[in-house]
């Protein structure tokens, strides 16, 4: 290494952390990684089940989110889906490929990623220091001076924010890197949990709460669809969850921080149309027209659902024989079957939610080497930038492909220069 090498400083040692250093060291700089947990990596644990999906080959534009989406193509033109895959299996994690695109290594385990990246942090010789939670940063390009909680002190040339998000906190993951760079001039796009469960509106909750099934949901608002999904979904004591769930959160998210109308639509009983669920519900009770309502439902839908559902239909006598059910009430109960409709009253919090929307504001960064606009030197990667990603390895590509990008553009001189073979 010449004498001229870049001392790059990385705050936050999660997976935009980790990748930033690995690409600063291979691009010739000099790297120290501050961490403030005891170790690095805690958050890459957790993802996938602790399988950790650790990019999908579907990752393009569509499938994120924040002010300005298109901000993705710069760090993706440096470090795409085929480039992590092929950086981790030089690293030793053989990969696959499961539905709906999500890649996983073959080892199923979570701790494989964690192990290689270790491995390849202390391969290429990061200085790594855990337990150094930042206190503030000064300073400019070449003269940056780093405060740690305890009073020490880290100097280098450039630096690089991958400080993450809110979501999480057990991970370490409390906010404090917007702190950072709003005190560097940088604004910070009003943030929200993401990928998260919704709270509902309703008193009946705890009656249902467990309650599973594969169904369709969609956001809406003004009468508009704003979002829609199909998969498992879950009621529980504050509302409903669930693979679809959280991917239509953070439409629903969006939209309550503009304070505008969100509304869920739930379809138990996605299968047929309206109509023909009118008509299946007609022929059923007309087999037995003696079985009380509650009962005639038995074996169409989960027998906790029913009391709640014709409730909810206006059926209050639920001893009712079906025979002597109006057509208008047949109506209602195939409406809520296929169409029942709750007020989202929120999201939960950040210790239930797997990533941050929202963050650093774009415009203040060059999508190109994701260099602060505003201060030479500063860069940022991962969550605790304006974008993110669905369900599904999105979110670990975004890591991947921003730590890259940053790492190598905090390390080079020239902006030409290429990553070496």
């Amino acid at each position: 290494m010449s004498n001229g090498a870049k001392h790059v400083i990385i705050v936050g040692g999660g997976a935009s952390g980790m990748m930033a250093a690995i690409s600063a060291r291979m691009h010739g700089a000099v790297a120290t990684l501050l961490e403030k947990n005891p170790r690095v990596g805690k958050k890459i644990l957790v993802t996938g089940n602790g399988r950790c999906n650790f990019t999908n080959i579907y990752a393009d534009i569509d499938h994120y989110h924040g002010k300005n989406p298109k901000f993705i193509y710069g760090a993706f033109s440096e470090f795409d889906v085929s480039r992590t895959i092929a950086f981790f299996e030089r690293l030793g994690i053989a990969h696959k490929v499961e539905e709906c695109g999500k890649v996983f290594p073959m080892s199923d385990q979570a701790s494989s990623m964690l192990d290689v990246l270790l491995y390849e942090l202390n391969r290429q010789g990061v200085n790594i220091c855990c337990n150094s939670p930042v206190k503030n940063i000064a300073g400019q390009e070449g003269d940056f001076s780093v405060e740690t909680q305890d009073g020490r002190f880290f100097h280098g040339d450039r630096i690089i924010l991958c400080c993450g998000g809110k979501a999480m906190p057990s991970t370490g993951s409390d906010g404090s890197g917007y702190d950072l760079a709003r005190r560097m001039g940088h604004k910070i796009v009003d943030i929200f949990p993401a990928l998260v469960q919704l709270k509902l509106e309703g008193n009946f909750f705890k009656q249902i709460e467990g309650v599973k099934f594969v169904g369709t949901v969609e956001i809406l608002s003004g009468g508009k669809t704003m979002a829609k999904g199909r998969g498992d979904i879950l009621f529980a004591n504050y509302g409903i969850s669930g693979p679809p769930i959280l991917q239509l959160s953070r439409k629903a998210g969006e939209l309550l921080q503009k304070k505008e109308e969100a509304v869920l639509k739930v379809s138990i009983i996605d299968t047929m149309s309206k109509t023909e669920l009118q008509e299946l519900l007609a022929l059923r009770f007309e087999n037995m027209p003696e079985k009380t309502v509650e009962f005639s439902l038995v074996g169409l839908i989960n027998k906790r659902l029913i009391r709640v559902l014709l409730k909810q239909a206006g059926i209050k006598d639920l001893n009712v024989p079906v025979g002597s059910l109006s057509a208008g009430d047949i109506r209602k109960i195939a409406e809520i079957l296929s169409d029942w409709r709750f007020n989202i009253t929120g999201t939960r919090s950040w210790p239930s939610a797997q990533v941050t929307a929202g963050g650093v504001d774009t415009s203040g960064i060059d999508p190109r080497t994701l260099e602060s606009r505003l201060i030479k030197g500063l860069f940022f990667a991962g969550e605790i930038i304006d974008i993110d990603g669905e369900c599904g390895g999105f979110n670990l590509q975004w890591a991947w492909s921003s730590g890259f990008t940053a790492g190598k553009y905090a390390a080079i001189a020239e902006a030409e220069s290429q990553m070496p073979d």
